[in-house]
């Protein structure tokens, strides 16, 4: 039976959806804090055109499609309709795997339909993630006692997320008192009020005069607003006895921070330098780093932050109550009790050697994941992890079942988790947005390190336990309303060794690790090294690793890892992806029943990533059958591609007695298969560019029914090879004419810009379609590199005055037509100068065809579509200038050789 997904998929819909609202997933990501947020509206069409068959009648397939975009217009919209539909195909009962869950979105989306789904991820945080979104919510508890605190049930009927809801709300409640409670003597009142938070500055002694003082990057508090004056600060020196201290000011900052780019015998120095507020001595920025390495650096109390009883924020210096509880906070700490014989109370485990890109502190002398915090937050954060490790318990002396218990504890966590994005070094002050704390990750997966950073105390404000319990439980609020649906299966693993036995699930979705672009593990072991404190009794084998420094074991992590600094021979390369993603793709095919998919979400711009991911999944004995694409990333960059385009693409277990083919036979089919299904791909509202991508599941098809390809040597060719031929077929299936000119009959530089524009038109464009593009029009990038040059991060098609050319005879139309608009300012005769350069008639009917199309795609405001349009209104005029220039160039080689003569008859 074939499957929907390998004829037709919502690619509009789930374009529209991904940015916001309920497909965007942005209420699911609020629960929990993880990596590479999958869309769920992706997940969904995913699942739900992997599950339904693609029938022989056009009115079915129109009935189906119908139905799956009105699934899409909601969270549970068409949930009837579809769940019958789902079970009507699958009798036997239908079922899901997904081998990389993260955070769990496309198990939810099965499990929403009632789908029985089998969930496995690595990492033992992905997993937690993905329990507390995908299973404990549909799960039974209104059997479990009442919580030992609190208000009792007394027997108030209520649904099952309603339970479960009102038990984390008391749970956040009763955790916030008590670590509260535990803490009230390093968190002084101020004026009868728990301050909000304090600003803290790492200091270092001066090279120069050996003053110490505070590097600080920004000295603006609050922006000016409507009834509010700006509120800065700056720091004052007394050189005398060589102290310091804060000062604050109404208006907006006019002193130089201590952190900020300098000027030195008038030359910028690179990066930002420490400047001495005592002597002004300049510390370049390897200079103060290298200080904080050697241990130099001290953590100094800067400020105190209030919220008060207008909800206002306010800024002061700090009482001396305040500074003598930082110092019994300091103390506290040396006498913390470890969590048990193997897990100390300050997090000991060690940052491995080589992630200085990755975590940022360890540039700067952190070793351990306990070095990211002051004293103070540590002793905080050990406190709160207590916390939740002895109402655990309490709740398991008070009969609450071990799985109740399990989920709340792991609610709480996620908490934790959340909080600490917000609570080291990293998460520096941001006076924007009304005052908030910033978040520790500079991108999607790399945490970074700040000399001047925001401490949240333990009342009210943002980045506090209170103001972050509270948005969790919001998120769980949204996502509790309505619930539908069965509880998925939740189990770490490796997706390298599966463990189910063969032909046991209806489809396989799922979303890979995309080579280097994540380092899911490292980026997620401070979050990994205090959730294991938080649940050491509840999670036990959440502290079982064969890690050495005592992180989330990475052995059989399927990432390439991106090394910088002193490390040891890293196992995650290139090689280790390719060979654990291909055994991971085997054993997809193995337990994918024989008419059921392998449905792969993936996304990258390098087109070797996809040469080589295509490897792999040949290598694993899967055939592509479907390739679909959905612009459903933010085009953030993150290791070395920047995503916006990811593609759905569906395989099938490839067929035993498959025969070799020829390379000539299997182009013809490629360019059949794309003809024949290009109509349905226009029907559908396919934009070009998303064709491009779409032809890789018919290319691939056509590919796999061969056991392999061969060329007319009799030698096997690679399965890569045929996309850009698959992308120059959808060229050739759309016809494109130029002013009823063919594009093929168009030269092949001319041919490729002309294609650019029609695909993209002004629009910017990763540097890697570029690279497509080339490879399909069978040229090499230097040939064309000058017409789509580097802008704004990506490439784009050239401007008249960007472009360089002396125009020849051997030039080709496409150069003639931009050096004409570049020389229309000039006036005719300047354009007549570049005709009769190029030696083309004045009614070449391919130029004045490539400067109409020009004029015509490109934006109506664009200087080029005016200079494009002034040329074609002035052709007639153009010609009569290059005749002249023609006339003039032969007037004056004929008085030349008669110059020449005259002088050799002398």
């Amino acid at each position: 039976m074939t499957r929907m997904i390998e004829r037709w998929f919502p690619c509009a819909e789930v374009s529209a959806n991904s940015d916001k609202g309920w497909g965007s997933g942005n209420s699911e990501i609020a629960l929990f804090m993880w990596f590479a947020k999958r869309p769920t509206v992706q997940a969904k069409a995913a699942v739900l055109c992997s599950l339904l068959p693609w029938p022989d009648e056009e009115p079915e397939q129109k009935r189906l499609q119908d139905l799956v975009r009105e699934a899409l217009a909601g969270r549970y919209a068409a949930w009837s309709q579809v769940q019958a539909e789902i079970l009507r195909y699958n009798p036997e009962g239908a079922s899901t795997l997904d081998p990389f869950s993260g955070r769990g979105m496309i198990p939810l989306e099965a499990s929403r339909f009632g789908v029985s789904s089998d969930a496995i991820d690595y990492s033992p945080m992905a997993v937690l993630a993905s329990h507390l979104l995908t299973e404990a919510p549909f799960r039974d508890w209104s059997q479990e006692p009442s919580l030992p605190f609190g208000q009792p049930l007394n027997y108030i009927p209520m649904t099952l997320t309603d339970r479960l809801l009102r038990d984390l709300g008391l749970l956040f409640d009763e955790v916030q008192k008590r670590h509260a409670l535990s803490m009230r003597l390093f968190y002084p009142e101020h004026e009868g009020r728990l301050p909000w938070g304090y600003l803290w500055a790492v200091s270092i002694p001066c090279q120069e005069c050996g003053s110490r003082f505070p590097l600080v990057g920004s000295y603006d508090l609050l922006l000016p607003r409507s009834g509010r004056e700006a509120l800065s600060f700056y720091i004052n020196s007394d050189r005398s006895n060589g102290t310091w201290e804060p000062v604050i000011t109404v208006g907006s900052a006019s002193h130089q921070p201590t952190l900020t780019n300098a000027v030195v015998n008038g030359r910028k120095v690179a990066g930002k330098s420490a400047i001495c507020v005592f002597c002004a001595h300049v510390h370049p920025l390897a200079v103060h780093r290298r200080l904080l390495q050697e241990g130099h650096g001290r953590d100094e109390l800067v400020l105190a932050a209030d919220i008060d009883q207008r909800s206002q924020k306010t800024f002061r210096v700090p009482t001396l109550e305040e500074r003598e509880a930082v110092l019994a906070a300091s103390s506290a700490l040396l006498a913390e009790k470890p969590f048990n014989p193997l897990l100390a109370a300050l997090p000991d485990e060690g940052i491995a050697p080589g992630n200085n890109n990755i975590i940022g502190p360890s540039i700067y002398g952190a070793k351990t994941y306990g070095d990211f915090m002051v004293d103070r937050q540590s002793l905080s954060y050990i406190r709160l992890a207590r916390t939740i490790a002895d109402l655990g318990e309490e709740l398991l002396v008070a009969g609450l079942s071990n799985a109740y218990v399990r989920a709340l504890t792991g609610y709480a966590t996620a908490v934790v988790v959340k909080k600490l994005r917000r609570s080291t070094r990293g998460a520096r002050f941001q006076s924007t947005g009304g005052a908030r704390v910033g978040d520790l990750f500079v991108n999607e997966g790399s945490i970074t390190f700040s000399h001047d950073f925001f401490e949240a105390g333990i009342g009210d404000g943002p980045g506090t336990w209170q103001s972050i319990s509270d948005n969790v439980l919001a998120a769980c609020r949204n996502l509790f309303q309505d619930l539908r649906g069965r509880a998925a299966h939740v189990q770490q693993g490796t997706a390298t060794a599966l463990p189910f036995s063969a032909e046991h699930f209806a489809a396989v979705v799922t979303d890979p690790p995309y080579d280097q672009m994540i380092a899911y593990g490292d980026a997620s072991d401070l979050f990994y090294v205090w959730a294991k404190r938080c649940l050491h009794n509840t999670w036990p084998e959440f502290g079982i690793t064969a890690d050495p420094y005592g992180c989330q074991d990475k052995t059989e992590e399927i990432i390439v890892k991106r090394v910088r600094g002193d490390a040891p021979q890293e196992h995650r390369t290139r090689e280790h992806y390719d060979t654990l993603i291909a055994r991971a793709f085997t054993e997809m095919r193995r337990v994918v029943k024989r008419d059921g998919v392998v449905t792969i979400v993936f996304g990258h711009g390098e087109p070797e990533v996809w040469q080589r991911l295509l490897n792999s999944i040949q290598q694993a004995g899967l055939v592509m059958t479907g390739s679909w694409p959905a612009n459903t990333e933010s085009g953030g960059q993150q290791g070395k591609a920047n995503i916006e385009t990811t593609l759905t693409m569906a395989c099938r277990p490839a067929s035993g007695d498959r025969p070799a083919g020829r390379k000539g036979a299997a182009e013809a089919e490629i360019k059949a298969e794309i003809k024949q299904r290009y109509p349905d791909w226009e029907r559908w509202g396919l934009a070009p560019a998303d064709m491009l991508m779409a032809a890789a599941g018919p290319a691939m098809e056509v590919v796999g029914r061969y056991s392999e390809v061969l060329d007319s040597r009799g030698e096997a060719v690679d399965i890569y090879t045929f996309l850009p031929l698959a992308r120059a077929a959808v060229q050739e299936a759309m016809a494109v004419e130029i002013d009823h000119h063919p594009l093929e009959t168009f030269d092949a530089r001319t041919r490729f810009a002309l294609w650019w524009v029609r695909l993209y038109g002004r629009q910017v464009q990763a540097k890697s379609e570029l690279r497509w593009q080339t490879l399909a029009s069978s040229m090499d990038l230097a040939e064309v590199r000058d017409l789509v040059p580097d802008a704004d991060k990506g490439v784009r098609f050239t401007t008249t005055q960007q472009f360089k050319s002396r125009i020849s005879t051997e030039s080709a139309v496409i150069d003639v037509a931009l050096a004409l608009a570049a020389a229309s300012e000039d006036g005719l005769a300047a354009m007549g100068e570049v005709l009769a350069a190029s030696g083309r008639r004045a009614d070449d009917p391919y130029l004045w065809a490539a400067v109409q199309f020009l004029a015509d795609r490109l934006p109506d405001s664009d200087p080029d579509a005016i200079a494009f349009t002034r040329v074609m209104r002035t052709r007639d005029g153009i010609a009569n200038a290059a005749e002249r220039v023609v006339a003039m160039h032969e007037q004056q080689q004929q008085r030349k050789q008669d110059e020449d003569l005259q002088m050799k008859l002398l």
